[in-house]
C-alpha cells in the first residue's frame, strides 16, 4: 500500500515536470493574457495638419444711421433676436415731418392748378372749333397745362425725397439676426456712419482657419477636414471646405480657409474656439497600423508587440519601429514592419518577450 502511494507520487511528479499534468495546460492557458490584435496593411498615407479657428457669422454688421440727429428711442437690447425690417432705433424727426407736410401741401396745390389748367385747355379747344379764339390762344392754354404738369412732378419728387429723409430717421434691421452690441442711448446726437448697434446673423455660420501658406497648393476637392469644438469636446465633425481665400497674409504667412459644419441639435455661436485636422493626401502608400499598437518609451524607443508567425499557442515578440505622423487613428510605419504582420492593439501594456497570449475573438 505504501509502495503504491510512493509510485503514484512519482508518476504525478513526472507528469508535472513534463507539463502534462491533467488540468495544468488548461490552467496555463487561462493565465495567458487576453489581447486584441489587428493586421498591418498597406494604405494611403495622409498628412494631418492641426489648425485653430473660430466660428464666425457670414453676416455681421455694425449698423449706423444715414442721417444725423438726436436718438429718440432705442427699441432693442443686447441679445434680442430681430427679423429683417424690424425698427431698431428712432431719431427725432419733428422738423423733417413739418417739412414733409409743407411739401405735401405744395403738391396738392399743384394738383389743383393742373386740373384747372386742363379745364381751361378743354374750353379753349371747344372755342377754337367754333373759331371763337385764335390758334395762339389755344397753344398758350396747352403750354399752361404742360408747365403745371412739370411743376407737379417736381413737387411730387421733392415730397418723395423728403419722405425718404423722414423714413431714414428709423433704423431697420437689414437682415434677421441677434443684437450683440448697443452703442448708443436715447438723447445722444449721432452723425451718419456712427456705429449704434451690432447685428449678427446666426442662421448661417462658418469657421475661419488661418492655414500656413505652405499647404495652399496641397488642398484640393478631395481634401477633408475634421473639426472639434471646445464647447463640444466629445464630438468630432466632418466639415465642408467652402472657400479658400487666395490671399496670403504677409505678416503671418497664412491664407484664409472657410468651412461649414452640421452639428445637428448641438448649438454653436459666433466666437467659439475650434480645432481642426486638415487631411492632406501625400500621394504615397505605406504600411499603416492602429495608433493603439504603438508603445513609446522615455528613452525614445518606439515599439509594437507582434504575434510570432505560425506560433501555436500564439506568442508575442517586441519589434522596434520607426513611425511617421499619425492620422485618423492610424500611424504609418516607415521601418520595422511589413504588411500582414499581426500586432497587438489592446492588452499590450505589460507583455513579455516570448509570452503566450490568448487572442480575443469578437462575437
Amino acid at each position: 500500500m505504501f509502495r503504491s502511494f510512493i509510485l503514484l507520487r512519482l508518476v504525478l511528479l513526472t507528469l508535472a515536470l513534463s507539463g502534462i499534468v491533467p488540468g495544468a495546460a488548461v490552467a496555463k492557458e487561462k493565465s495567458s493574457p487576453l489581447v486584441v490584435v489587428a493586421k498591418a496593411h498597406t494604405g494611403e498615407v495622409i498628412r494631418q495638419v492641426p489648425l485653430s479657428g473660430t466660428v464666425t457669422a457670414v453676416r455681421d454688421a455694425r449698423l449706423s444711421s444715414e442721417v444725423r440727429g438726436q436718438v429718440k428711442t432705442v427699441r432693442v437690447e443686447v441679445g434680442d433676436a430681430v427679423e429683417a425690417g424690424k425698427p431698431l432705433l428712432e431719431l427725432d424727426r419733428e422738423v423733417e415731418e413739418l417739412t414733409l407736410e409743407r411739401l405735401q401741401a405744395a403738391t396738392q396745390q399743384s394738383q389743383v392748378e393742373l386740373a384747372d389748367s386742363r379745364r381751361r385747355y378743354d374750353d379753349a379747344k371747344r372755342l377754337r372749333k367754333q373759331n371763337s379764339i385764335s390758334e395762339n390762344e389755344l397753344r398758350l392754354a396747352e403750354t399752361e397745362v404742360n408747365v403745371n404738369r412739370a411743376i407737379l412732378r417736381q413737387r411730387q419728387a421733392e415730397e418723395k425725397l423728403q419722405q425718404a429723409r423722414v423714413d431714414r430717421h428709423t433704423l431697420r434691421a437689414p437682415f434677421s439676426g441677434v443684437i450683440t452690441e448697443r452703442l448708443t442711448e436715447s438723447g445722444e446726437w449721432i452723425e451718419p456712419g456712427d456705429a449704434v448697434l451690432n447685428l449678427v446673423a446666426v442662421d448661417r455660420l462658418r469657421i475661419e482657419f488661418h492655414v500656413p501658406q505652405e499647404y495652399y497648393s496641397a488642398i484640393d476637392d478631395a481634401t477633408t477636414l475634421d473639426i472639434t469644438l471646445d464647447a463640444l469636446p466629445d464630438s468630432e465633425f466632418r466639415a465642408n471646405i467652402d472657400a479658400i481665400v487666395p490671399f496670403s497674409d504677409p505678416d503671418s504667412r497664412t491664407f484664409l480657409l472657410h468651412a461649414t459644419i452640421d452639428t445637428g441639435k448641438d448649438r454653436i455661436t459666433p466666437g467659439m474656439s475650434v480645432h481642426g485636422k486638415l487631411n492632406l493626401d501625400t500621394g504615397t502608400d505605406g504600411v499603416v497600423i492602429s495608433r493603439d499598437a504603438i508603445l513609446r518609451y522615455p528613452d525614445g524607443r518606439v515599439t509594437v508587440w507582434v504575434i510570432e508567425p505560425g506560433s501555436e499557442p500564439p506568442t508575442v515578440t517586441e519589434k522596434r519601429v520607426v513611425t511617421g505622423k499619425g492620422f485618423k487613428g492610424m500611424v504609418p510605419v516607415r521601418k520595422g514592419m511589413a504588411a500582414g504582420d499581426v500586432v497587438v492593439v489592446q492588452g499590450n501594456e505589460s507583455l513579455k518577450e516570448g509570452q503566450q497570449v490568448r487572442i480575443h475573438q469578437p462575437k
